[in-house]
């Protein structure tokens, strides 16, 4: 399985959905990078990502983007070829 990694805020609806929905297609490894009061760890994300809002989610190499383009990749059936190794 690939590695999925999440920037994240500790109040955030959409990372709850986001780490709900990976939840749900067996992923039980998810490094979270909470930007919480990090300016650095914001900084990082904006620079990696081109974006400010949270969650910013990474499989693998490819940014997905946020809780909106999973779900999107979730419901056209690309989310299944994407965790694959």
């Amino acid at each position: 399985m690939k590695e999925i990694v999440l920037y994240t805020t500790r109040y955030c609806p959409f990372c709850v959905n986001a780490k709900a929905l990976l939840k749900r297609k067996g992923i039980t490894e998810i490094t979270e990078i909470s930007v919480d009061g990090s300016s650095a760890k914001r900084e990082e994300m904006t620079r990696l990502t081109g974006n400010r809002t949270v969650p910013q989610i990474y499989i693998g190499d490819t940014h997905v983007g946020g809780f909106t383009e999973l779900y999107h990749l979730e419901k056209t059936g690309q989310l299944d070829r994407l965790l694959q190794d």
